[in-house]
């Protein structure tokens, strides 16, 4: 099938694709160790956190620790989320069961009554029996579904989406609960392989297998997104986001400064294609060097603004990870329909823990 940007392979061909092993990219990191709290350290939490969105969720990276996420060894142990028994995004064991089970997955989520689902199409029979399709969703989302008479059925599932309910979501920044299942799905999905996030604003309409052969096999990479269609440079993003008042100039400003701080220039391409990404859709391995990756976008979301666009630049240029394929927005356009935000999310009403 050629479409306009997105050069897929032809229906028989899909139907025959065999799942890969991801490449091998040129890391030293062959093993990421996820930090998690002990018991006896619960209590040892500096003061000068507290005014952070860091809790018993993410744990409490210091900047040192920060620092030394960046510095790449065999093993290296970060902070990537789940730090704490009790930190929340807590799901049944029935799901857990689920999450376990698959190899491949398509995530998106709805929090705060959020959108409507969107249900996938154009995948191949093959991609429906290989891959999962998981929404998830808390219980505001559950009940304004309900309203609208969308009921999950005894499947578990709404059309072919597998519906996740989370309870106890660890942040009062509903944005920031979805970069859960956006940035960190390899917490979720232990054994996974690879996943697709698509935004709930989006339908995803190709098969799965197809996109991970023609934007991940097909030139050797580990984690794909798109090109902002507008901009190039983070700093011009950041101005951006002050303007469109999607943050406050003061979190922007702290986020810059910091970056700049870093060494990070104030360039315009990188390796060749923008430095800036566009993160609506994102197809990536769970390979160690890429789960490391996606852990430390975590937490510069955490620790900055939930704005995932600015600091995707920064985690580029300090980690070098390669096999970072930025394909051009007419091919996301080939990926996903676009049908913008339903409604506003409403933010929890709860702080810190």
């Amino acid at each position: 099938i050629l479409t306009a940007c997105l050069k897929m392979l032809d229906t028989e061909m899909l139907q025959n694709l065999e799942l890969r092993e991801p490449p091998e990219q040129n890391l030293p990191v062959k093993k990421v160790v996820y930090r998690s709290s002990l018991p006896h350290l619960e209590d040892n939490i500096s003061s000068h956190m507290t005014n952070s969105r860091f809790n018993s969720f993410t744990g409490y990276q210091s900047l040192t620790e920060r620092e030394e996420s960046f510095k790449l060894k065999e093993t290296t142990a970060v902070h990537c989320g789940f730090y704490s028994e009790n930190g929340g995004f807590r799901v049944s064991d029935v799901d857990k069961d689920y999450m376990r089970s698959c190899r491949v997955v398509v995530a998106t989520c709805a929090f705060g009554g959020g959108d409507d689902l969107h249900q996938p199409i154009g995948m191949t029979e093959v991609s429906v029996k290989k891959v999962c399709y998981v929404a998830f969703w808390d219980e505001v989302t559950l009940s304004a579904q309900h309203e609208e008479g969308k009921k999950i059925g005894e499947d578990l599932r709404i059309g072919l989406w597998r519906i996740i309910l989370v309870r106890d979501l660890p942040f009062t920044d509903q944005r920031l609960n979805g970069k859960i299942p956006k940035l960190i799905s390899h917490r979720l999905f232990p054994m996974a392989r690879y996943s697709i996030w698509v935004d709930s604003k989006s339908q995803f309409r190709r098969d799965p297998l197809g996109v991970i052969e023609a934007l991940l096999w097909r030139s050797n990479s580990s984690l794909a997104l798109s090109e902002h269609g507008a901009r190039s440079s983070l700093y011009d993003e950041g101005n951006a986001i002050v303007k469109k008042h999607k943050a406050t100039p003061e979190e922007v400003k702290i986020q810059l400064d910091q970056y700049r701080q870093d060494g990070i220039p104030d360039d315009k391409r990188f390796n060749g294609k923008k430095a800036l990404a566009e993160a609506s859709a994102i197809v990536r391995d769970h390979a160690p060097s890429t789960n490391l990756f996606m852990c430390l976008w975590f937490n510069e979301v955490v620790r900055f603004t939930s704005r995932d666009q600015l600091s995707f630049p920064y985690v580029l240029r300090r980690l070098r990870l390669p096999g970072v394929h930025l394909f051009p927005v007419c091919a996301r356009k080939d990926l996903v329909n676009s049908f913008g935000h339903r409604r506003k999310v409403k933010p929890l009403a709860k702080e810190g823990r």
